[in-house]
């Protein structure tokens, strides 16, 4: 494991397995590779989709996996039933506070809307300077390229700093995830700009 590899990292992904089998299989070797590394995976507590296929592969290999959850989707029977720790918040916003402060750095997989929506509230955290940690997506099924493009379209728009990109990562192989969490700089950067009128 790097020196500086985080000790916890919070993993957004999809409650559905979507349509690329490739999606199963990253989330599956994602966490082989955290238990392995003996890196304690956060996520949002789900035993469904992806969510559920990378906490199983942790758990097999002996990693500690902590869930954060809403009580209403434990009600639904959405939650994973046998995890390391489970964390169960009133609310959505409470849920994603309470992954942040439990991580050291985020990784991304193939989602849907909440996951995009995990993202963006993390980053936007970072382009704010309320926080340093990592960001990095892990696109190898190229399920995220119009995501990269969008966020240059940001940029070449003027409604974000170049600066800003450098805030997160995009890998295309799940070898690369923790040293590109190891290398990303730590910085706050500069200021975010603001259009005065």
């Amino acid at each position: 494991m790097p020196l500086s590899a985080p000790s916890s990292l919070c993993i957004f992904c999809g409650a559905r397995f979507g349509a690329d089998p490739g999606a199963r299989d990253i989330a599956i070797r994602l966490g082989e590779l955290l238990a392995r590394e003996r890196i304690t995976l956060v996520y949002g507590g789900g035993g469904v989709g992806l969510m559920g296929l990378l906490a199983n592969a942790a758990l097999k290999g002996g990693g500690r996996v902590v869930g954060v959850i809403p009580r209403f989707l434990l009600k639904r029977e959405a939650g994973h039933p046998a995890l390391t720790e489970t964390v169960v918040v009133n609310s959505m916003h409470e849920r994603k506070l309470e992954m942040f402060e439990r991580a050291d750095a985020f990784a991304v997989l193939p989602g849907g809307i909440g996951t995009l929506e995990e993202l963006f509230e993390v980053l936007s955290w970072r382009t704010l300077g309320l926080h340093t940690k990592p960001i990095v997506i892990v696109d190898q099924g190229a399920y995220w390229e119009p995501l990269a493009a969008l966020l240059r379209s940001v940029v070449e728009g003027g409604f974000a700093e170049r600066t800003h990109l450098d805030h997160l990562a995009f890998v295309r192989d799940l070898g690369e995830l923790l040293p590109t969490i190891a290398a990303m700089p730590r910085e706050a950067g500069p200021p975010k700009r603001l259009d005065r009128v």
